[in-house]
């Protein structure tokens, strides 16, 4: 399976709290619910498409408990999203939590990467990560992400935690695709393609 991240991030680069003020506002995040306001059709479109290719869903703890809160009451069998994640193993990783409720959860409380490169060698679409600012953090600096759709909201905020960790290793991305909403937020989607080159400009005739 391919690793797959959609991850919504601010113009200056913040994760924190994208769908309410309620989601964390630990370091006194007062910015919460920031992608709400930009949850257009076309929005709706790309995320119903993205569950399409789900085969499992890898969670830090936070989304997890937003999710497992919400979405096993929303249970409709007509909705892609829902159905995806209620149905589907979700694997969590976590040092805190002793046991989940929510259908088909496996906790990953062992070696982390271990653990994920064990479910990429498995068969199938695709191991889906969704919000988990953590977890992103940690797979960036790892290099495990095969496919990052990053989801672009045309705000800045000054304050809240940051998506892209100063130590993540040095990885080159392809640009698959990118359209924007008619709110406008620009869904761009890589896919890994190796390690980065280098140039430089003074040598560069065409320049």
């Amino acid at each position: 399976m391919k690793l797959t991240v959609t991850t919504f991030v601010t113009l200056d680069g913040v994760y924190q709290a994208p769908g309410g003020p309620q989601e964390d506002p630990s370091g006194g995040f007062v910015h919460g619910g920031w992608s709400a306001p930009y949850g257009d059709e076309d929005f709706g479109r790309f995320m119903t498409g993205v569950f399409e290719h789900a085969e499992a869903f890898l969670l830090g703890r936070k989304t997890y408990e937003i999710f497992a809160s919400y979405w096993p009451l929303h249970a409709d069998p007509a909705d892609p999203i829902a159905s995806s994640l209620n149905v589907l193993p979700k694997y969590v990783a976590t040092t805190t939590l002793a046991s989940a409720d929510w259908q088909n959860t496996h906790l990953i409380t062992g070696d982390l990467r271990e653990e994920i490169v064990a479910l990429k060698q498995r068969d199938g679409k695709e191991l889906q990560v969704h919000g988990s600012g953590a977890l992103v953090r940690w797979l960036l600096r790892e290099g495990l992400i095969d496919t990052l759709h990053l989801l672009s909201f045309p705000v800045l905020l000054g304050t809240g935690k940051r998506l892209f960790p100063t130590d993540a290793l040095p990885t080159a991305y392809a640009l698959t695709q990118s359209r924007t909403t008619s709110a406008g937020v620009v869904l761009s989607s890589y896919e890994r393609s190796g390690e980065p080159e280098y140039g430089d400009y003074a040598e560069d005739e065409r320049v």
